[in-house]
């Protein structure tokens, strides 16, 4: 990083720390447009302050007071967030293992302005949608003539298996796709971007503008060199490796520690893994129990838009080492228990 920071300001000098253009600098987009696995021009690309500024503009530029919004349940809470503030009528979507009940989908769609969705590694469950429900669901989405918000910012972050194609790809014209250099590079460069058909890419360009005028020159100018000498192609793997290493060692510790009625999926990629507690048990009331042990956790309900499910919760195993991931499981499997007064038995993850 500091060589490419080095790099920069030799090469370019004070181009590097003057305004730039609002969609982006332009190497930098065509590199993004190049890596996508669709025809993407570089003209349909918009580089965001993250990919949260991309939920921003969405919001901005396609919601109203009191229009229908589309959201997985549960769904991302930032998306909930940025949604919020232009009061739409925020309507969720059942969804299993394999991704969005299609049918709940189309008995809720008449009249959205969207629907919102997180395909690969979803956050917070972990799910990574089938590439059967993937074909339904962009059949379904073209005939109701429902336009999707893709967000995609785990693809990258698969252990085992790539994830299936993006939604984008099978309908270019009917997606916007919203990406992020956040978790495959560092959050700190506040960087992302956005791929929007041309029928919205003006507007949204426009709402951009009005926000910020341009996402930070000099770092998107770090991040195309990063890129362009082949670092990201190699960071990559490694954060793989890594995080792979740490769920593993969260599901081994989840099958040792945790009582009788614990539930908990097994993600393929991402930095999540989502967690029921038994029957009659609720999130928000074991966090304060598992704090006061020196563990965290987000409860479940906080990633609804409507009727929440109380016993669920959110553990990420990407910011803790092997050994703190194996005392905060023990510590939160020992809250648990002081909850229900049970003794320990242990229990295998689904």
């Amino acid at each position: 990083f500091s060589a490419a920071c080095e790099k920069v300001l030799r090469e370019d000098g004070p181009a590097a720390l003057q305004y730039s253009a609002s969609e982006g600098f332009a190497p930098l987009r065509e590199m993004v447009a190049a890596g996508l696995p669709w025809n993407v021009d570089p003209a349909q690309v918009l580089i965001t302050t993250g990919s949260q500024q991309g939920l921003d503009l969405i919001a901005k530029v396609l919601i109203d007071a009191g229009s229908r919004v589309l959201v997985e349940a549960p769904t991302y809470l930032g998306a909930l967030q940025a949604f919020t503030p232009t009061e739409p009528d925020i309507v969720s979507v059942a969804s299993d293992d394999e991704g969005v009940e299609l049918a709940d989908l189309s008995a809720k769609a008449a009249g959205a302005r969207f629907f919102y969705i997180l395909p690969n590694f979803q956050n917070p469950t972990g799910r990574t949608m089938t590439e059967a429900r993937r074909a339904a669901l962009s059949a379904e989405a073209a005939r109701l003539g429902l336009p999707l918000v893709e967000d995609n910012p785990y693809g990258d972050l698969w252990f085992d298996t790539p994830p299936p194609l993006p939604l984008s790809a099978r309908n270019p014209d009917g997606c916007v796709y919203l990406g992020s250099f956040s978790k495959v590079l560092a959050p700190g460069l506040r960087l992302g971007f956005m791929v929007a058909p041309q029928s919205i890419y003006p507007k949204l360009l426009q709402a951009k503008q009005a926000a910020d005028l341009h996402s930070p020159g000099f770092n998107q100018r770090l991040v195309a060199e990063v890129m362009k000498d082949g670092f990201l192609d190699r960071h990559v793997p490694t954060i793989r490796t890594l995080y792979k290493s740490q769920r593993d060692a969260m599901l081994a510790a989840m099958t040792r520690d945790m009582p009788e009625g614990v539930e908990w999926n097994t993600p393929g990629g991402g930095m999540f893994l989502w967690a029921r507690l038994p029957e009659g048990m609720n999130a928000t009331d074991l966090l304060p129990k598992a704090v006061d042990k020196g563990v965290a956790f987000v409860p479940g309900w906080a990633f609804y838009a409507d009727k929440a499910d109380a016993s669920t919760l959110r553990l990420s195993f990407v910011t803790s080492s092997v050994e703190q991931i194996n005392i905060g499981i023990a510590a939160l499997a020992a809250a648990i228990r002081d909850m229900r007064q049970d003794a320990p038995v242990a229990s295998v993850g689904r």
